[in-house]
Order: structure tokens, then C-alpha cells, then sequence
């Protein structure tokens, strides 16, 4: 038989539970019980679980911060006494508790741009001698807060977000970043969020879509669609610029000509077509990512429509997909390789000590290649 002595959380008290073949048992009837396996000593994580309050709280606590209330430290405080809880201030001091790991979250490894982002932030940590850990958090609100407190956890050194979908529009939602931030520096690749202890690297995607735009808008093309995908920090930034050169240009912009696209290519490529064959005539497309352009493309040949004279096609992020169709597809390129080193970096500095630029903005670049004539 299998015994652990595990401690748990029944009835707003905190007791001891003797785990055997995996099922827990103790001498109380009623109350949820939290089973927390004690098989390493004790960390601000598995206090965080046993008080019901976030590590950041924990943290707090812990550090003499006057940011919590008198309730909420004795709750936190109580805790730890009943488990014996002592943080090791010696090792802490010494650098003896980092486990020399960063987490990674991206919301989708499959897509081209984050997928060289991973590649790019793994290569930089090796240099410095760190492992990483790595979750896919998807799109979702809750699907990224879970894969935060999962990261954090495993008692990660720090946090790598890459791509700019964690910045939540609303400033209330963007609270559990900065409650983590608290406790560990985070990294943000491709977006930029103001914070203690948070450091962004991220091209300027205004200025990118605002040239780019202008250039078709120079070129003699005014119907032009901008495609996108999410109201993601970096698409918010890439529509101001678009708008921004039409209004250079002292022209409207047709809220028409804004159209947000499915994930899915078939289904976006359906829409793009439903819209042409319901009346929608325009002259060229801007797009929020490759592989838009790159459905683009198919679109124009089942329409029987010519590449670049009948439509002019701008993709973004300079991925492999611009050079895998024909004709290649012209793209901003936004840098990842060099905006994901310096957010990395940015955030090994922040860890040994050193205080980094917080804010980093990389130009992005046109690369012209046979889906424009300008």
C-alpha cells in the first residue's frame, strides 16, 4: 500500500490526509476536499492553492507589501503556520531557487509567426544556460489565464509571451498579467503593455501598414481591403495605420473595405468570394497576415482575376508562405527574429539584476516581390 501524507483544504481548515493507492481519505464526512502531495518542500504556489489567493498575493505577503488587506494577510499568514511553511530568504538570496526555466506561451504553435517566435526565444535562452517550458494557451480569455497558472506552477524564472492577442483591449482583464509580473518578469514579443517588471519587443506595425498602404494609394489603387483576423493589439495597430493613409491621402476610408476573416482559409476565401459575388469590387488587398495574401491569390485565379495588374496583394510577417506561391507574394517583414531576441533578452537582464528598456520598437520592412507593381 502507497501511503503519502498529503494536506488539505475542508471546511475553510487546513489538515493532513494520508493518500493511499492514490485515493484520498480523512476522518471528516462533509467538505471539498484539495489534495495537495507534499513529495518537495513548500512553495509560494502551493501556499497560493492552499489560501485560495493568488502567488502574486502570496508574494506580497510575504515581502511586507501594504497592497493587502489585514484579512487576507492573516488568511495567508494562517496558512502557512499550520503547514510550517518557512521561505528559504537564504537560497533566495544566493539564487539558489531558480530553476533556471522560462515559460513560453503562444496561443497556436501552428501558425507560421509564432512558430518562429518559440524557435527564435528557445535559441536565446539556451545561450544564457535556461530551459523553457512550453504551452499553448489558444485564443480563448480563460484558456490563457489556465495556462498562466499552470506556467507558474512549475516555478518558472520568468515569462515569455509571444504574439500580441494577451493584451487584452480592457485594461480590467489584463490584471492577471500583472499580478504575475509581481512575482516574475514577463516578456512580451510583438506587443506592447505597460507594467513593473514587464518588457516588450514588438515592430511598428502602424508605421509598416501606414507605408505600405500609401504606396498602393500612390500607385493609383483606392479600393483597397484590409484584411484581418482578430482586434489583437498588433491588428489594432496595423488598422490605425491603415486608416491613417487614407486620411493622408485625403480620402474616406469605406468601412466595407474592413473585413475581419475566419481562421479557417477555405472559409475566409468562401467569404472574400460571397462579397465579390454579392457586388464587393476592389483593387487591392492589405493583409494582417501571409496567409490571407496567400488565400488572396487563390481567390484571384478562381475570379480570373490577374496578379498584380487586377489586384495588387500586400501579406505580413514575411513567412515562408510568400515564397511558396507563384507568383511570390510581396510581405511586410515584422522582424520576429530580432523583435523575440530582444524581449528575451530584455527579460535575462531583468533576472540577473540589470534594469532593460521596457519598451523596444523594431521598423518592420516591404518586401517587394510580384504581387505589386508599384
Amino acid at each position: 500500500m502507497v501511503k503519502k501524507i498529503s494536506y488539505n483544504h475542508i471546511d475553510g481548515k487546513i489538515q493532513p490526509v494520508i493518500i493511499e493507492n492514490g485515493s484520498a481519505y480523512n476522518d471528516l464526512r462533509h467538505g471539498a476536499v484539495h489534495t495537495l502531495t507534499r513529495e518537495m518542500p513548500m512553495n509560494i504556489y502551493d501556499i497560493s492553492k492552499l489560501a485560495g489567493v493568488s502567488i502574486a498575493t502570496v508574494s506580497r505577503v510575504l515581502n511586507g507589501s501594504e497592497k493587502v488587506s489585514q484579512k487576507t494577510k492573516e488568511k495567508v499568514l494562517a496558512v502557512m503556520d499550520e503547514v510550517n511553511y518557512t521561505p528559504n530568504v537564504f537560497a533566495r538570496g544566493l539564487g539558489l531557487d531558480s530553476m533556471k526555466t522560462i515559460g513560453i506561451m503562444v496561443a497556436d504553435a501552428s501558425d507560421n509567426f509564432l512558430a518562429n517566435g518559440i524557435y527564435y526565444a528557445e535559441e536565446t535562452l539556451k545561450k544564457s544556460g535556461y530551459d523553457a517550458i512550453l504551452n499553448c494557451s489558444g485564443y480563448d480569455y480563460s484558456g490563457k489565464k489556465k495556462a498562466l497558472e499552470l506556467l507558474m506552477s512549475k516555478r518558472i524564472d520568468g515569462l515569455i509571451m509571444i504574439g500580441s492577442m494577451y493584451i487584452e483591449p480592457n485594461e480590467k482583464d489584463r490584471q492577471y498579467l500583472y499580478e504575475a509580473s509581481e512575482t516574475i518578469p514577463i516578456a512580451i514579443v510583438n506587443g506592447y503593455m505597460d507594467g513593473n517588471n514587464i518588457y516588450c519587443a514588438y515592430c511598428d506595425d502602424f508605421q509598416a501598414v501606414y507605408d505600405a498602404t500609401g504606396q498602393l494609394l500612390d500607385s493609383g489603387r483606392e479600393k483597397i481591403l484590409f484584411l484581418h483576423r482578430s482586434l489583437s493589439y498588433s491588428a489594432r495597430q496595423k488598422m490605425s495605420g491603415y486608416r491613417a493613409a487614407f486620411a493622408k491621402h485625403g480620402l474616406e476610408v469605406n468601412e466595407d473595405h474592413i473585413i475581419l476573416m475566419d481562421r479557417d482559409i477555405d472559409k475566409a476565401k468562401e467569404k472574400l468570394s460571397l462579397l465579390y459575388d454579392a457586388g464587393l469590387r476592389f483593387d487591392a488587398i492589405v493583409a494582417t497576415h501571409d496567409r490571407y495574401a496567400a488565400m488572396a491569390l487563390k481567390f484571384a485565379r478562381d475570379k480570373g482575376l490577374s496578379v498584380p495588374e487586377d489586384l495588387s496583394i500586400i501579406g505580413y510577417d514575411n513567412t515562408i508562405l510568400s515564397v511558396c506561391t507563384n507568383p511570390e507574394i510581396t510581405s511586410i517583414d515584422s522582424k520576429v527574429s530580432v523583435t523575440t531576441t530582444e524581449a528575451v533578452n530584455a527579460l535575462l537582464k531583468a533576472l540577473d539584476g540589470q534594469t532593460p528598456p521596457k519598451k523596444i520598437c523594431i521598423p518592420g520592412e516591404l518586401i517587394k516581390r510580384e504581387t505589386t507593381d508599384f
